[in-house]
């Protein structure tokens, strides 16, 4: 018995339909894409940092010591921010702030707060929450609006791109806008009152000061996380009430 061996022609390689010219330029469209998203999330904090920290005198590089020898200044992936509780280094809510007897905090636990040039409208301010995703926040132990002291307000912030003012996550995302003689009102126990702003300056996560009461006045701090859409520093707009 004889075989016959037949050697097969080799099978040909499938050539691609696509051609190298519209490759390069799937991969350039690509490139922009990135680079595009890259600049949306990085110019505003840089721009930021040169218009308004420089303004604010309280500039901090993010490549001090400082930062690194707390890796919770620059945001850990593991901490959930839209909790009060994580935006301070030394945990405020741990610690005793001494208030007045006659500090009241009695009356409603919920009142509202409008920025016209923010174009925020009675947004909910919720007195002792900790959950910032689902109002505005005022710290427990500081004088409620219309009192002698310092009302403090949390709010959170992104980048500005992202702000919408009927959301809490975005509220205070467009804070370090706001300039000196510019007007906060408040709706608190069917009453309402006029603020306006002072003071605008930065301080690091380990400065509590700002939760301080002073009784020479009636003020209203607001408090975000700065540069916006980063948790670097924390942004305060200090207001004076005034008659309306």
């Amino acid at each position: 018995m004889s075989y016959v061996y037949v050697k097969n022609e080799p099978t040909q390689t499938r050539k691609s339909h696509v051609d190298p010219k519209t490759k390069k330029i799937f991969a350039l469209g690509f490139l922009s894409i990135g680079l595009i998203l890259f600049a949306s999330a990085v110019l505003p904090i840089v721009s930021y940092q040169l218009e308004y920290s420089i303004k604010f005198n309280q500039i901090i590089s993010p490549l001090s010591s400082k930062f690194y020898n707390n890796s919770s200044i620059l945001g850990e992936m593991s901490t959930d921010y839209t909790q009060l509780s994580s935006w301070f280094v030394d945990d405020p809510t741990q610690q005793k702030f001494s208030q007045p007897s006659f500090l009241s905090t009695s009356g409603p636990q919920t009142y509202t707060i409008s920025i016209p040039k923010l174009k925020i409208d009675n947004a909910v301010v919720t007195i002792g929450s900790m959950d910032l995703k689902k109002s505005l926040i005022q710290y427990p132990q500081t004088a409620l609006p219309g009192q002698a002291g310092n009302a403090v307000v949390f709010g959170h912030s992104v980048l500005p791109q992202f702000f919408n003012p009927k959301s809490y996550l975005t509220i205070f995302a467009p804070l370090f806008k706001l300039k000196t003689g510019d007007e906060i009102y408040v709706d608190f126990d069917n009453i309402k009152y006029k603020y306006l702003v002072e003071d605008i300056f930065e301080v690091l996560p380990t400065d509590l000061s700002v939760l301080e009461q002073r009784f020479d006045g009636r003020y209203l701090s607001l408090i975000t996380c700065t540069p916006p859409g980063t948790y670097l520093r924390r942004l305060v707009v200090k207001a004076r009430i005034v008659e309306m």
